[in-house]
């Protein structure tokens, strides 16, 4: 029954997204040479999704899988949904190994609860028993289900040759992947993988599998929301996603409260029910797969509710990254990949769940379509040694009436070969030619906006202050341009009133329809708080002016580190900006810039308030709005124009104070302890230190004239913050898109 192909495409069409794998047999198991994740335009179980539309969506969903990737001669197995189906496993007394499909059989219709005929079943042998007994599980799925997910392929034309329940995959997954976790028929673990209308309950033991579908997803909350706030079901699912955000945050999750409650119920009446048939066996961990696990708070309170620790995979243990895929894309939706994963390892003999849901007759039709090429050459085989029998004779004939001519025949036939030669090679040329032009237009084709790029980071760098734009503080940017340390400190010896502001990344992504791009695709969230780092790890310090050598390193946030209590999300709302074009309409840059600032007020570098047409007041946004005026940059003839500065989904500013303690942007100072030498701090406390003043940067304990800590009248120790990091994330129309770049999308 094991598949065991070289490479598979294992896919799972999920009412919010589809979710596909690709894997291919290594030595070592199992390498990704290839995934997708698509989201459908709506989600299929939605209030005002009629039937017609779901088949639709799904349709166009595949389309774009199919034009994104190359099936190629890839198997390809399916899954259907767990709550559709049906998985058994029952005893078979000793009996001889040709016996054992009758009984399975007769055990099969004992067991479905439909008319077997009206199912497609199938059945494996888990363990095996020569003088005791053998454990069967039974699989059986209703005919109309199988057929109308087979039915969305085949009308792609994508052949399938596998059909698994999401719950059994599951189990494989665990098996393969979790097997430390899974030592003995005692000790299980639960795989949850919540969706968006069921969620799957997969209890998994070293040699069995026990599952439920329990009838509750992401769309309970949905509902809840909508029905709690009057909304439709798309505004109530849109202002899900974005509950943490929304400034009715409180009244959101108060709405969804009673579904947290009622979920959790259900998952203890479903353990409560496996515990009560299995009492030995002791459940270990949680394991949360789904695309329902990216709401905020569920699984701790799904921890805190059972008590049992709920883990949700960042990564598969024992799956390879191919270097043709990105491994950080795989990464950000790893938990989402669960069912396909156990799908992948199926179709590679290596699950230990390796039943086939397919209809019979179009398994047999398969096969019949393999031989069919076999048949084909055949018969075109014994046509040509037909037709070259029957030529030989007509020529041997002709040769025979017209022999007295033979000489001349043979000059007139010489004469004409070589017409049609020379015919031929001239063709052979011409067919060249267009050949290599294309070839040359296609190699050519990568340079020919190969100076928008750098022309897109000398505009940001112009905008940053400088002697340019802040004319007062001329002298300092000099000095500092030039490496004089003595200098710096003698014209501005108070940090706090240098208005400089330190590039430590840029990070830029081109985008055919800027309406629907989205900050940080790319970028996981990186914390630096509390980790001891030596001199030099944490990056180089780059001045305004310059490009960090990190350009595009990521962020990401490390669990169990606070934010800093003064970080804010700010965005535009006191100037005017751009709104430039609709969705669909632009193409150009999505561009995320970070860095630090030691100037007391960050916002009047980046963003000052009533600064209006006085350009001495403008800061680096306000000259973003206004590129055509900047002198000496564009003068009047940029290519490039800022894109809705007042919608934050557009434009948005972060900011927060430098805090190895906090979350943050890499790359800012170094990290340096000098007990008893850094003025103003602790001596056994680590900061971070301006590499060209040494100046310290980070926020430190703040010390009394007898160098102990101070503290307030409450008794906490008091801090000084130095200088602030921020993250400025905005997105800009490129004019000058080519019309191509525009349409191709």
């Amino acid at each position: 029954m094991a598949s065991g192909f070289d490479s598979v495409w294992a896919i799972d069409l999920g009412n919010s997204y589809l979710k596909a794998l690709r894997l291919s047999r290594t030595a070592d198991g199992a390498e990704v040479i290839g995934f997708d994740n698509i989201q459908h335009s709506k989600i299929l179980t939605g209030g005002d999704v009629k039937p017609d539309e779901r088949d639709e969506l799904i349709a166009l969903s595949l389309r774009q899988f199919i034009r994104q990737n190359d099936l190629g001669k890839d198997a390809v197995i399916v899954s259907v949904p767990s709550q559709n189906g049906f998985a058994r496993f029952v005893n078979l007394p000793p009996v001889a190994q040709k016996r054992i499909p009758e009984i399975v059989r007769f055990e099969a219709a004992q067991q479905i609860p439909f008319d077997i005929n009206d199912v497609q079943w199938d059945w494996q042998i888990l363990e095996e028993g020569k003088d005791t007994e053998s454990k069967v599980g039974i699989f059986a799925i209703k005919n109309e289900i199988v057929g109308a997910v087979l039915e969305h392929f085949g009308r792609e034309n994508i052949n399938v040759s596998h059909v698994q329940m999401a719950s059994m995959a599951l189990y494989n997954y665990a098996l393969y992947d979790r097997g430390d976790l899974l030592n003995s028929d005692s000790e299980g673990i639960i795989i949850l993988d919540i969706g968006a209308e069921n969620s799957d309950l997969v209890v998994c033991t070293k040699s069995t599998v026990w599952q439920r579908s329990i009838p509750m997803g992401g769309n309970a909350f949905t509902k809840a929301i909508a029905e709690a706030f009057k909304l439709n079901f798309e505004k109530a699912e849109k202002l899900k996603r974005t509950a943490t955000m929304s400034k009715y945050a409180r009244q959101i999750f108060q709405a969804m409260r009673p579904v947290f409650t009622e979920l959790v119920g259900e998952i203890q009446r479903s353990l409560g029910f496996y515990g009560n048939s299995n009492p030995d066996v002791k459940l270990s961990k949680i394991i949360a797969v789904g695309g329902g696990t990216k709401m905020r708070g569920l699984l701790k309170y799904l921890q805190q509710s059972l008590q049992i620790p709920v883990e949700k995979p960042d990564s598969f243990k024992r799956l390879t990254m191919g270097t043709s895929v990105s491994a950080a894309k795989f990464h950000e939706n790893v938990s989402d990949f669960g069912v396909v994963y156990g799908l992948a390892l199926q179709g590679l003999g290596l699950g230990r769940i390796v039943s086939n849901l397919l209809p019979q007759r179009i398994s047999r039709s398969m096969e019949w379509s393999k031989k069919s090429k076999y048949f084909t050459a055949a018969a075109c085989l014994l046509l040509v040694v037909s037709i070259l029998g029957l030529a030989r004779t007509n020529l041997d004939k002709v040769s025979y009436n017209s022999s007295e001519n033979v000489r001349l025949r043979s000059e007139v036939q010489n004469v004409i070969d070589r017409a049609n030669e020379a015919e031929r090679k001239l063709q052979e040329q011409k067919n060249r030619a267009s050949a290599s032009a294309a070839i040359i237009e296609k190699e050519l084709a990568p340079f020919k906006y190969r100076d928008v790029i750098p022309l897109l980071n000398q505009m940001i760098i112009s905008v940053l202050p400088n002697e340019r734009n802040d004319p007062e503080q001329k002298e300092l940017y000099r000095a500092f341009a030039d490496g004089d340390v003595k200098k710096i400190r003698e014209i501005w010896p108070e940090r706090k009133e240098r208005k400089q502001i330190f590039l430590t990344n840029i990070s830029v992504y081109f985008t055919q329809d800027l309406e629907s791009a989205r900050f940080g695709a790319k970028e996981e969230v990186m914390a630096r708080g509390g980790t001891r780092m030596s001199r030099g790890s944490a990056g180089g310090m780059t001045p305004a002016g310059t490009m960090s050598s990190e350009s595009d390193s990521e962020v990401r946030e490390t669990p169990g580190v606070a934010r800093s209590r003064f970080a804010q999300t700010y965005a535009g709302q006191r100037t005017e900006g751009t709104t430039a074009g609709t969705a669909g309409e632009n193409a150009g840059f999505v561009v995320t810039i970070m860095g630090y600032c030691p100037y007391r007020d960050i916002r009047e570098l980046m963003d000052p308030v009533g600064a209006g047409e006085d350009k001495s007041k403008w800061g680096v946004i306000t000259r973003l709005m206004h590129l055509d005026e900047l002198k000496g940059v564009f003068d009047g003839n940029s290519p490039f124009e800022l894109y809705k500065k007042l919608d934050i989904n557009h434009c948005k500013l972060t900011i927060g104070e430098v805090d190895l303690k906090a979350a943050m942007p890499p790359g800012i100072g170094f990290v340096e302890a000098k007990p008893g030498k850094v003025k103003g701090t602790e001596s056994s406390e680590q900061v971070l230190i301006d590499p060209m003043t040494k100046e310290v940067i980070s926020k430190v304990v703040e010390l009394d004239e007898n160098g102990k800590e101070k503290r307030d009248r409450y008794g906490n120790t008091v801090y000084k913050t130095n200088d602030y990091w921020f993250k400025l994330d905005v997105k800009f129309v490129w004019r000058e898109a080519p019309k191509e770049a525009k349409s191709s999308g």
